[in-house]
């Protein structure tokens, strides 16, 4: 049986909440800082809420991004990923799927309901 702590799982988690400056959604799944801050960037969130460290759903620590309603709109198109950033030390600090594409409009506003990301206990 493989184990890890939680304070690991928490040292990790409390890496991405305590360094994340923006949430990029982006057109599709960047694996760069460049890449989520503009080469597939199609809006921007600044200082995304991001919770304390919890029990996984399933297993492992989670923390939840809280919904968000006033994204902004960079450029138009269809956003299927995020990436969240520490900008300051261009560092691409988590990036995934949407549960859903978002279809963006220059001008408007965009919204995220509230979700988990999880880092589950190794298998």
């Amino acid at each position: 049986m493989t184990f890890l702590t939680d304070n690991a799982h928490d040292a990790l988690m409390n890496y991405i909440r305590t360094n994340c400056e923006n949430m990029y959604i982006c057109s599709q799944e960047p694996t760069t800082f460049t890449e989520a801050s503009s080469t597939y960037k199609l809006g921007t969130k600044a200082t995304p809420t991001i919770g304390a460290p919890a029990a996984g759903d399933t297993s492992g620590r989670k923390v939840t991004i809280s919904a968000i309603s006033d994204g902004v709109v960079n450029s138009a198109g269809t956003a299927t990923h995020y990436a969240l950033t520490d900008d300051t030390g261009t560092e691409l600090l988590f990036a995934g799927a949407l549960s859903s594409s978002l279809a963006l409009a220059t001008g408007s506003p965009w919204t995220l309901n509230a979700f988990d990301i999880e880092n589950p206990d190794p298998a």
